[in-house]
């Protein structure tokens, strides 16, 4: 594919996040699938709540891409004011793009109107597309009926949850990632005070890790539960 050209969207760096970090659960078989459709042209839309492996999934998939020496660009819509819309002219010089969040900008004309082109650009130059979001597809209140209609024609995928087996997984891994020995009792500690949602887990472990390297401490289940106590947790 050509050169990528210049993208006038005020993005912050890509996350380094790969699918062997990434605990599947139940969710095999869509990473499968969305492993196995990153060759051909086409779109894939992933639902999951918020805080389930969205971002992590199309963040991975860029960096493989990347590290294949192919194209990849990724864009968290939440985080892009609206002015940026017109950003997205320009994109199909990629071999893949990732679109995080594409329910958050329901509403606003200048942003469905600015996807629904791009969408057709990719689309016709044989470029992937993977869109993430955490309404179902009919609950999303697109003002522009064309662009559900593309989005409807991709593949759409479910991100199921973890249960607190997986979730002490994604705890070990996440550890590991970082160069840090978590012990059991504290990876227990962390699932009984940390909500369902995984990312808000992995946040609790980054915060207690921070105040061991802060105070010269060992992480312990003491020092777990200060960091969580004044976190308000």
């Amino acid at each position: 594919m050509a050169t990528s050209p210049q993208i006038l969207l005020p993005l912050e760096g890509r996350r380094a996040d790969t699918f062997a970090e990434f605990v599947p659960g139940p969710n095999g078989p869509l990473i499968a699938a969305l492993t196995d459709a990153g060759e051909p042209a086409g779109c894939i839309l992933i639902r999951g709540s918020e805080g389930s492996g969205k971002s992590h999934l199309l963040n991975a998939l860029c960096n493989r891409v990347q590290d294949e020496g192919r194209a990849a660009f990724y864009m968290a819509l939440a985080r892009l004011p609206e002015s940026a819309a017109e950003g997205l002219a320009g994109l199909e010089g990629f071999d893949l793009v990732c679109v995080d969040d594409i329910d958050s900008i329901a509403g606003s004309a200048r942003w469905e109107e600015a996807l629904f082109h791009c969408f057709n650009r990719l689309r016709e130059h044989g470029c992937r597309l993977v869109l993430s979001t955490t309404l179902p597809l009919a609950s999303i209140p697109f003002g522009l009926p064309d662009l559900r209609s593309r989005v409807a024609w991709g593949l759409r995928l479910r991100l199921q949850p973890l249960d607190d087996d997986d979730k002490s997984e994604v705890l070990r891994r996440r550890a590991a990632s970082l160069g840090i020995a978590l012990p059991d009792d504290v990876r227990r500690y962390l699932l009984r005070r940390s909500s369902r949602n995984v990312a808000d887990l992995v946040g609790r472990l980054e915060a207690v890790r921070t105040a061991a390297l802060a105070g010269k401490r060992r992480i312990t289940v003491p020092l777990a539960r200060q960091v969580l106590d004044a976190d308000g947790v």
